[in-house]
């Protein structure tokens, strides 16, 4: 982390486009929400270091042998997960449906790695350092997520305010909100005899995102009045709002059929807007009657009584009450025997109300009204119980409250934290990593996030319980689109175990064991991707051909393949059969890679060689059409932060 001492010492050396980012940075960053010590520069450099290339490890992955031809689209990154996004953001942007990741919470207990050191509880820079961290992963990350796409993040209670102000700052109005996670039944904090049982899942998501939810019980429609329309459910007539708040839809209703009254509870008034109540508001001017009718959102009162869509309960004559003089009606008020709400037992006329004499003569009736949806009304994909915000123990008791559709929402459960030590102990035989989730928890969130055929991306995998969780979904549902998986984890090799490799021996292990465990998934494989990185200037040069492969069959297809034979210089990277169109590359040009080229049957070819002009000419000449790109702007696409002017050819002359 760069101190403002050591930027200061440093300004004799920046170049003038440094200096204006520099002074563009302190003349903009005066805003309301986080701050933290951090520098452009120095994102833009990391951005701007190298360009990350992936190498397929064949004896790491699983299942190649059947996917030679279309690969797979299940991959797991090993390397630092900010140059394993800068990867995907070459080659998946758009492309995933949603990200969960569980990053580390900052608690000064070497629990994350930072420039290659731990970062402890007394580090001065730590919240910046994390924050900076973040930062810059999240916002390669936001660019890979589908229009409907959601990133869902855990975090402990202590970091959670920096983590939603940091969460803000990446995606502006994006948050959905945060589901809470009991973690565990007791707390271990008993200096101040407070329990800290509870986790938090933030949830940000673009504007097409919604959860899945559940289907509406159909059990609560019926027909009691027998509407010739069907089975119905009763909504609430009602609103949170009080006449104070809301004096506009305080008014009272008739049922048209008998003639009873009821009045509005002042506590809780009308949902629906009162024609007659807005012509007597603006007293017979019909344009600005005409004006407030259009710009109601739903139908007035009047309109639902006129369609039936009210339901007026049945009652008995006796039970309707008349007060035939204001003393009456008063003397009821006082004495408490006035129209009551009936669950409630809280008065609904009282003498400070408004217009309170209107309610002499008439018979006011017991019972509320309730407003009817009909089972018809919405396509029964539309009738969805919302996802509630807390997620429950399996065995734990949750008193269900039911939304204004009256549909009890969905509530997740997950089992205790310590239970996932326990899940890889019993695949891998070891406590192999410390503090995972539960499967149950990861499974359900991503089953209510996530639709069959979706990529989900952790770029914080750790053990690899993102990955088990998408397979145990897919079990579940053999006969839909598989749902694919991208996890990203290090090595987390130090000097003290240089030989320790997280991903491959953790992550990776137990994706394995997850797929031998079950004949419904035995088909599944994944790619195991290793990192290579070269400055920018040198990767059209350095860059070998398995790599250059690697990368152009992850971007145009979402896929990771071992190289095929070479057919005199050309592979294969996709072949469209509807179409006709050829996706082939030549790293290295030669005669004889021409002549392969022109005789490949399709009706479209699009080459990517190290020289497009020399593969154009070739077919202007056979007077044929090809699409030639350059293989060296395809290695640096998506990769860089700025535009590089003058990028070289790649090497390579005919022969």
């Amino acid at each position: 982390m760069t101190t403002p001492t050591d930027l200061l010492q440093n300004l004799a050396h920046l170049s003038a486009p440094q200096l204006r980012r520099l002074l563009t940075e302190h003349l903009t960053k005066q805003k309301l929400g986080l701050y933290w010590e951090s520098s452009a520069i120095e994102r833009d450099a990391a951005l701007n270091a190298n360009v990350v290339l992936p190498r397929l490890s064949e004896a790491d992955s699983h299942g190649l042998d059947n996917i030679m031809t279309t690969g797979t689209p299940n991959l797991i990154i090993e390397g630092d997960n900010f140059d394993a996004l800068r990867l995907l953001k070459s080659t998946h942007v758009g492309k995933v449906r949603v990200i969960y990741i569980d990053p580390p919470y900052n608690t000064g207990n070497k629990d994350w790695v930072y420039n290659d050191r731990y970062v402890g509880v007394n580090d001065r820079w730590r919240h910046s350092q994390w924050l900076e961290f973040l930062y810059q992963r999240l916002t390669l990350a936001k660019d890979l997520l589908t229009q409907d796409g959601v990133i869902m993040v855990s975090i402990n209670d202590e970091n959670r305010a920096r983590l939603e102000l940091l969460m803000d700052e990446v995606l502006p109005g994006r948050r959905v909100g945060s589901l809470v996670w009991r973690t565990k039944d007791t707390g271990n904090d008993l200096s101040q005899r407070f329990s800290h049982v509870h986790e938090h899942v933030l949830v940000y998501a673009n504007p097409g995102f919604k959860f899945n939810g559940r289907a509406t019980n159909r059990s609560k429609f019926r027909n009691p009045d027998k509407d010739l329309r069907g089975d119905w459910s009763p909504q609430p007539l009602t609103a949170n709002k009080t006449l104070i708040e809301r004096k506009n839809t305080y008014y009272p209703i008739q049922n048209p059929e008998t003639g009873y009254w009821y009045p509005c509870d002042p506590d809780s008034v009308w949902r629906f807007a009162s024609e007659q109540e807005i012509r007597q508001r603006f007293n017979g001017d019909e344009a600005a009657i005409a004006s407030a009718l259009e710009g109601l959102r739903s139908d007035t009162m009047e309109s639902l009584i006129a369609q039936k869509l009210i339901y007026f309960p049945p009652c008995k004559p006796e039970d309707v009450m008349q007060f035939d003089t204001r003393a009456a009606l008063s003397a009821a008020i006082a004495a408490g025997t006035g129209p009551m709400l009936p669950k409630k037992k809280t008065p609904l006329l009282r003498e400070d109300l408004p217009d309170i004499d209107f309610w002499v003569g008439k018979p006011i009736a017991p019972g509320r009204p309730s407003r009817k949806e009909l089972w018809t009304a919405k396509p029964e994909t539309e009738r969805l119980a919302p996802l509630s915000s807390w997620i429950a123990g399996q065995n734990e008791d949750v008193v269900a409250l039911e939304d204004d559709n009256g549909d009890e929402p969905v509530v997740l459960r997950s089992a205790r934290g310590g239970v996932a030590t326990e899940e890889i102990k019993n695949l891998l035989g070891s406590k192999a990593f410390p503090y995972p989730k539960p499967l149950s928890l990861i499974q359900g969130l991503i089953n209510q996030a996530s639709r069959p055929g979706d990529t989900v991306l952790d770029f914080f995998a750790g053990s690899g319980t993102t990955g088990h969780a998408v397979l145990a979904l897919n079990a579940l549902e053999p006969e839909a689109a598989p749902r694919k998986f991208i996890l990203c984890s290090s090595t987390e090799a130090t000097t003290k175990e240089p030989g320790k490799n997280l991903c491959r021996d953790v992550c990776a292990a137990r994706i394995k064991k997850v797929i031998a465990s079950d004949t419904v998934l035995a088909h599944n494989s994944f790619a195991y991707l290793q990192l290579d990185k070269i400055a920018p200037g040198d990767a059209p040069f350095d860059t070998n051909c398995t790599q250059a492969f690697q990368l152009l069959t992850l971007r145009l297809g979402q896929v990771a393949r071992p190289v095929p034979a070479v057919n005199r210089g050309i592979k294969i990277l996709v072949q469209n059969a509807g179409d006709g169109v050829l996706t082939v590359m030549c790293h290295k040009l030669t005669r004889a890679a021409l002549d392969a080229l022109a005789a490949l049957p399709c009706r479209q070819l699009r080459v990517y060689s190290t020289r497009p002009a020399t593969v154009r000419e070739h077919f202007s000449a056979l007077g044929r059409e090809v699409e030639s790109l350059s293989l060296a702007r395809a290695l640096l696409h998506g990769q860089l932060a700025k535009r590089r002017k003058n990028i070289p050819p790649l090497s390579g002359a005919l022969e």
